[in-house]
């Protein structure tokens, strides 16, 4: 019994643990990744195709912290946490696996490391972590933070990524959760007994990679669609016509913290 108690709470929950941690990694958290990629995307269509996506996001109000924490944050959260516990004390069944398998295992770690310190930034950089308007005024915005606003979506967002080291960052970044997601389904298929021979992991790899092209592709147009298609100035002026014509349709309520600062319109 005494021996028993000092099992880590990892170690007796293991099966339910890795099983969860896998499924939290393709919904919701890796199934957000693509719609947030595919959103960003739509940039290369021109400012106001993105902003009208911003603006139905934005359209659940006071509903949409709650949708962020419980179908994003919070599955997010508990997928890198148990990540690093798997990390930590997992114990790899890599034996029976082969050579390039074992490089992706490893890969598939690194990859999340990277890409839990990314999106970490990222929401910092661009949401600042909390809404609060003392953390925002006080914390975030003074280091670099809440960069993003959504009535001016396009321009911030290409604002933000203008230097060439958080481009670069952003790129990193990008590919490493694209890797991370798409190695994610192989390695999901071996956790739930999906493909357990190594001709079926063999197949079910061609198979993820091939899928790993489109979705890398999907990756570079969002990330290039902010660092090379927006013309900030024009971007603006389209802003502020949407915003203005939403305003008098009263779908939107006027709010200048969702606005960047240099934007000017007449009302």
């Amino acid at each position: 019994m005494g021996t028993q108690s000092k099992v880590s709470f990892f170690r007796r929950n293991e099966f339910l643990i890795r099983r969860l941690h896998s499924l939290t990694g393709l919904v919701p958290v890796g199934a957000y990744m693509m719609v947030h990629l595919t959103v960003n995307a739509s940039v290369w269509n021109g400012p106001s195709s993105f902003q009208n996506a911003v603006y139905k996001i934005h359209s659940l109000g006071a509903v949409l912290p709650i949708v962020e924490w419980v179908f994003i944050f919070i599955p997010l959260l508990f997928h890198a946490i148990f990540g690093f516990v798997i990390i930590r004390d997992g114990t790899p069944n890599t034996s029976a696996y082969q050579y390039s398998a074992n490089l992706r295992y490893t890969a598939q770690r690194t990859t999340g490391v990277i890409a839990f310190a990314f999106i970490a930034i990222h929401v910092f950089h661009m949401h600042g972590w909390f809404h609060a308007e003392w953390w925002l005024e006080n914390v975030a915005q003074p280091w670099w933070g809440a960069s993003f606003r959504p009535y001016n979506a396009a321009s911030s967002a290409s604002e933000a990524m203008s230097s060439w080291y958080v481009s670069a960052f952003y790129l990193l970044g990008v590919a490493a959760c694209v890797f991370h997601f798409v190695n994610g389904i192989w390695t999901m298929g071996i956790t739930w007994g999906v493909w357990t021979t190594p001709k079926s992991q063999e197949l079910a790899g061609r198979v993820c990679s091939a899928a790993g092209v489109v979705v890398a592709a999907l990756g570079v147009a969002a990330w290039s669609g902010f660092a090379f298609s927006v013309d900030h100035d024009q971007a603006v002026e389209v802003e502020n016509r949407m915003y203005s014509a939403q305003i008098e349709a009263g779908t939107v309520i006027p709010d200048p913290h969702k606005r960047s600062s240099d934007t000017h319109e007449s009302e």
